[in-house]
């Protein structure tokens, strides 16, 4: 796993046997937050990106469940880019980090586990205004 700076790699825990693996995540224990909403992605388009937005206060934990996509951040100064491939391994991204989903595999599922419902006051949609609002502090 990388390093990151603008978010957290989580390791959730997998117990396997010879009938296969399961894997858990429970809230405020791997899940480094309370779980509100839960969603998924899935059968999105080659070269299609999604996201393309900012959170002023919501938390997230994105699980590539099948396949494989790319997670780049930004935080008004420094840009990451992270794939997620692991089934068992998610990216916290806490508020005011941009984000946009990319480069989706064929099958590719990512479940999003969010630390409140949907709320679109949360959302910062214009990347210029979460740059202006990144480099004022909020």
């Amino acid at each position: 796993m990388n390093n990151s700076r603008l978010a957290t790699f989580i390791e959730m825990p997998v117990i396997a046997d010879p009938r296969g693996k399961l894997c858990f995540i429970e809230a405020e224990r791997h899940a480094p937050f309370p779980i509100e909403r839960v969603y998924y992605l899935y059968d999105v388009p080659a070269g299609a990106s999604r996201a393309g937005h900012a959170h002023m206060n919501l938390h997230q934990l994105l699980v590539p469940l099948s396949g494989s996509f790319q997670v780049r951040l930004h935080d008004g100064q420094t840009e990451e880019v992270h794939t997620l491939i692991q089934p068992n391994v998610g990216l916290h991204i806490g508020p005011m980090t941009w984000r946009e989903l990319e480069n989706f595999s064929s099958g590719a599922v990512c479940m999003v586990l969010a630390s409140a419902y949907y709320d679109e006051s949360d959302y910062i949609r214009d990347f210029d205004d979460f740059l202006a609002r990144a480099r004022a502090g909020r």
